[in-house]
């Protein structure tokens, strides 16, 4: 069996090579004619699935190591018989943990103030009951799900009234609820003046000229952009306005790459018939302890997202290398990071508590 997999997919040699042989990829370089004679193709958010890449190849099974699917085309995925399967979830704690590091670096009185969150599912989820245990008051904004599943779940208005506001809504076009430039020039006029905007979900949920417009304006709140409408080529006028820009790694921890490429691998094992595994911590458990006496001491410790947009800032900076190839160098070559669990806190520190709902490791 031929494999072509994105080169940015964490033990994918390892897992997968006992099938066949594995070729590696950038997932933005990967074309039709790569996968003539592939039976299996593994990639990430950057490479664009559809019938122009699948057409005439010999792909029959497609894992995507990421949340989302807005890179995929599902319909004719289905129509061609391709099976598909993602990793939903896999990267949700890091997202959190990214969120996290922006609010205690841009806002770091966070726990009083209110925060709203747009789309409630792994990511979007599991930030509100981070918030909810210590205590945070939310407003919760996502229209797909029934009144009464969760607790604070509104309309979008009391979202758009709240001090910080997160996006985790995945990248929709049709339906009754679409999320393409949900945050339009409307939406953006009627945000509080000192508002935190973080997007960490899909780029083009926030027209970026719209929010680029109204910065010009005299826009005056405080935005965090991990994911950019036009990525990989980013808008130099608008990184210049933004609090903290990231190269779309708001969930590149070590832990949710290596679980999204094991999920998918676990997908594949059960459509060929493959008995399935149990798969074995892949990654070291615990550093020392860290001497914190503050929640937002020990989240920028596990994650300083400021250094991320240094990183962003220089590169961007360098006008020899194409703005698009040092987006993806960045995400090429970002160094490694480890979630909250990672990371260990004396039982006796006066922020233990606080950081054991977190997900930290309480000693």
């Amino acid at each position: 069996m031929n494999i072509i997999a994105d080169q940015n997919m964490p033990l994918v040699e390892q897992l997968f090579s006992q099938y066949g042989e594995v070729q590696l990829l950038p997932g933005r370089a990967i074309t039709s004619a790569d996968l003539v004679d592939t039976e299996l193709l593994l990639v990430r958010s950057v490479t664009r699935v559809d019938r122009d890449l699948l057409e005439g190849t010999g792909v029959r099974f497609v894992g995507s190591a990421t949340i989302g699917t807005d890179h995929i085309d599902l319909d004719y995925m289905a129509a061609a018989g391709i099976q598909f399967a993602h990793a939903p979830g896999c990267n949700a704690e890091a997202v959190v943990q990214y969120d996290l590091s922006v609010m205690s670096q841009l806002m770091p009185e966070w726990r009083v103030k209110k925060v709203g969150i747009v789309g409630c599912g792994n990511v979007g989820g599991r930030l509100f009951r981070r918030l909810c245990d210590l205590g945070v008051s939310c407003a919760v904004y996502d229209p797909l799900l029934e009144a009464g599943t969760i607790a604070d779940l509104g309309d979008l208005e009391a979202v758009l009234a709240c001090d910080i506001i997160c996006l985790h809504t995945p990248l929709t076009t049709r339906g009754d609820y679409p999320s393409l430039h949900l945050f339009d020039a409307e939406v953006m006029a009627s945000l509080k003046p000192d508002v935190l905007l973080i997007n960490a979900g899909r780029g083009a949920v926030i027209d970026n000229q719209a929010l680029l417009e109204a910065f010009k304006g005299g826009f005056k709140g405080q935005v965090a952009l991990d994911v950019w409408e036009t990525e990989p080529a980013v808008d130099r006028d608008l990184m210049a306005y933004v609090a903290l820009a990231t190269p779309h790694i708001a969930g590149y921890s070590l832990e949710g790459k290596i679980r999204g490429t094991e999920l998918v691998h676990q997908a594949f094992r059960s459509w060929a018939g493959l008995a399935e595994l149990q798969e074995g911590r892949r990654v070291s458990q615990t550093e020392p302890v860290l001497q914190v006496d503050h929640i937002n001491q020990a989240i920028l410790h596990s994650y300083s997202v400021v250094e991320d947009d240094q990183r962003m800032r220089s590169a961007i900076a360098n006008m020899v290398v194409p703005v698009a190839q040092s987006f993806d160098n960045l995400r090429r070559d970002y160094p490694v990071r480890r979630e909250f669990d990672y990371y260990a806190i004396d039982g006796n520190a006066a922020c233990a508590e606080d950081c054991a709902s977190l997900g930290f490791t309480i000693l």
